[in-house]
């Protein structure tokens, strides 16, 4: 029997009137236009439990279900690859992710990527919540930023941690160098995000086929054309901190995809999950866990302090 996964979603305000293949495509980016045409064909997409076309006009409302085959053209191997371990027990682990690591199998990284590793410290026993392509995985970092990542080891652990980032009690701290000083020491980016219509690879703040994105930030040192920053999630949309900074006028250092095209240039943007706080899925008990700034980050605002 076939797998099947899942996708459900409701239109907001201001995506009425649009086809349905392309809210769908807005709504579940990770999925491929021509993936989600051949489930519209094959009656795998129904608005409020009622099969339509792809170019039924979607209204304010409407609950959207993709029912569509599990991916199973990459399914990852293990691979013994060194994990720096920060918290472990038999429900969960908290892996502080180097810079350059892919989080899970793609097409381009097909292995080495921190799924594979994982399958290999493990031993198989991961959530399978998300399918062979992302055991364990409850959210995402991107390749070129560093930092903490949790990883849940059962479904229960992983409908727990997932509820709590859905309910924005999961906390995510980011230390970032970003361009430009600010005028106020604190603040917060509350812009909506969504796919770039003319460019699918990338994100931008949008009002068309988005989903609500905050941003808080809180400038810790200021030099002369950069700043030290911290941020906190309060949603976790893709790219958010890159397509908010970028949107204010301050994108992170090194970004060479929403940063300035003569930025800087250091291999990946300098970014770092360095804090998550959670509350454990069995015992309750609230933990957090820090992650110190690594040698790349240090190394570059060394860099930026002796040009002051």
């Amino acid at each position: 029997m076939e797998n099947k996964r899942v996708l459900s979603f409701t239109v907001e305000k201001g995506d009425e009137g649009e086809r349905l293949d392309k809210t769908v495509c807005a709504y579940a980016p990770e999925l491929s236009r021509s993936f989600i045409q051949k489930v519209l064909d094959d009656g795998g997409v129904t608005v409020n439990g009622k099969p339509k076309k792809k170019s039924y006009p979607v209204e304010e409302g409407d609950e959207i279900t993709v029912t569509a085959p599990e991916l199973k053209e990459i399914e990852a191997q293990p691979q013994d690859i060194p994990l720096d371990i920060r918290y472990e027990d038999d429900c969960l682990l908290v892996v502080n992710k180097p810079r350059d690591m892919v989080v899970h199998p793609a097409p381009g990284n097909p292995d080495g990527t921190l799924v594979n590793a994982l399958l290999h410290h493990c031993k198989g026993s991961l959530s399978g919540i998300n399918g062979v392509i992302r055991p364990g995985i409850v959210h995402r970092i991107d390749k070129n930023t560093s930092g903490l990542l949790i990883v849940a080891k059962t479904d229960e652990a992983h409908i727990s941690l997932a509820s709590q980032i859905q309910a924005h009690s999961f906390t995510r701290e980011y230390r970032a160098v970003v361009h430009g000083k600010f005028k106020e020491l604190t603040g917060t980016v509350d812009a909506p995000i969504g796919r770039n219509p003319n460019d699918r690879k990338k994100m931008c703040v949008t009002q068309l086929h988005s989903r609500n994105a905050v941003t808080h930030y809180e400038v810790l040192e200021a030099y002369r054309n950069f700043s030290f920053v911290k941020v906190r999630l309060e949603t976790g949309r893709t790219h958010q901190i890159r397509v908010h900074m970028a949107h204010i006028g301050h994108p992170v250092a090194g970004d060479d995809v929403y940063g300035p095209k003569n930025g800087v240039s250091m291999g990946g943007q300098c970014l770092h999950a360095g804090l998550i706080g959670f509350i454990h899925p069995k015992t309750k008990e609230y933990i957090e866990i820090s992650s110190e700034l690594p040698e790349y980050f240090t190394a570059f605002l060394d860099k930026i302090s002796k040009q002051q």
